[in-house]
């Protein structure tokens, strides 16, 4: 007879539910229950269970190429705001999905310690939060989620790194991720100046200082994994000597090492250079300095 459900199960659970704020809600309580301990296992080693290509969507947004996407303006008019709140909202329900889609393709398969289930739990509960307050503040300025065309270049960059976490963790967390950080400072200051401060305040108070965070989840294990694979000791001596480098930062040759494998990564993954301006001080706080993405910007 088989027990409770496993993270794994209920990560399956939100990415096969179609309707995004049901997505969201059961995200949330799916992270609660692993967070307070209801949930106790992260997968059951018996069992393979298949990860959708593609996690079930509704088909009430209207997708068109990241090329052909309207011009979505600088928040000066009701119009252009409406077109950014709803370009973040499309975002936020593409980065719950990734959030569990990292916990259930790769969380058993990379034999991964307890922690990054936990810190990807936090990244999707967060997700979810970004997603529901998003929608609702579109819903206030007017519109709703699906009144307008997105593209889906998010997932098209999770199904080029389905087969590789390390890729995954490069590219959507310290490449996608870090230019949300870059951004972001700019969008603000323009719903600031187009009068719509509480659409400014959302995005400073709560989806800014969250973000930062997650990138900071994909260093970390980007790190952890670089680590591994040339020290194999035990999770905990790993992960206990992998903080005391980000701390005392003794470990330079080592960082050097990680830094390499990551511009290879991101070359071989990541079409394209990364663009400048960078948010310096919010990538700082991620935990990953100038020498990880100067050498891929555009010149």
């Amino acid at each position: 007879m088989r027990g409770e459900e496993t993270l794994v199960e209920a990560a399956l659970r939100v990415l096969n539910t179609a309707d995004p704020f049901e997505k969201a809600q059961l995200g949330d309580s799916v992270a609660a229950q692993w967070l307070q301990g209801s949930i106790t296992r992260p997968y059951d080693l018996s069992i393979d269970l298949p990860v959708p290509d593609r996690p079930a969507r509704l088909s009430n947004v209207k997708l068109v190429s990241p090329s052909l996407m309207p011009k979505l303006g600088k928040a000066g008019s009701l119009q252009s705001r409406q077109a950014i709140v709803h370009s973040l909202t499309h975002t936020e329900s593409w980065a719950i999905d990734l959030s569990w889609d990292i916990i259930a393709r790769f969380g058993k398969q990379e034999a991964m310690p307890r922690e990054f289930f936990t810190d990807f739990v936090k990244v999707a509960q967060d997700e979810g939060r970004h997603f529901t307050l998003l929608a609702a503040r579109l819903e206030a300025l007017g519109s709703s989620y699906g009144a307008l065309p997105a593209h889906d270049g998010l997932w098209d960059s999770a199904t080029a790194t389905s087969k590789d976490l390390l890729a995954r963790l490069a590219v959507e967390h310290c490449v996608h991720e870090a230019r949300g950080l870059d951004v972001l400072p700019t969008t603000i200051s323009r719903f600031r100046n187009g009068g719509d401060n509480e659409t400014a305040d959302l995005l400073e108070n709560v989806v800014y200082p969250e973000e930062i965070t997650h990138c900071a989840a994909g260093v970390r294990w980007f790190k952890y994994l670089c680590l591994r694979s040339r020290n194999p000791a035990t999770d905990q001596d790993r992960l206990a000597s992998q903080k005391g480098a980000e701390e005392s930062e003794s470990e330079i040759g080592e960082n050097e090492e990680v830094i390499k494998k990551f511009h290879a990564v991101v070359r071989k993954h990541f079409r394209g250079a990364l663009k400048p301006p960078f948010n310096e001080e919010a990538r700082k706080a991620a935990g990953f300095g100038p020498q990880w993405y100067q050498p891929l910007s555009i010149k």
